[in-house]
């Protein structure tokens, strides 16, 4: 699955993954290699990239919205560090 987390200023994640955990408004929720489309509000936590078994990435967020489509995520969000 192919992976892009943007902010207004710029690009902070682009690349093949095998999943990503996002902080949905309701709760946590994970999306995987071929996955259903979806659209999705985002609220603040913590955004976990899964890499590979072995390595993650961790950004933390203030809001967004995260679309899915044809196998790969697409992450917008506001108030973006990397932790």
């Amino acid at each position: 699955m192919t992976l892009e987390i943007l902010t207004p200023e710029k690009r902070l994640y682009s690349g093949d993954v095998y999943g990503v955990q996002l902080p949905g408004i309701d709760g946590k929720f994970e999306v995987l290699n071929r996955h259903a489309p979806l659209v999705s509000a985002l609220g603040k936590g913590n955004i976990k990239v899964i890499k590979d078994k072995n390595t993650t990435a961790n950004f933390s967020i203030e809001s967004g919205f995260v679309e899915v489509l044809n196998n790969k995520a697409t992450v917008l969000v506001e108030g973006a560090t990397e932790v």
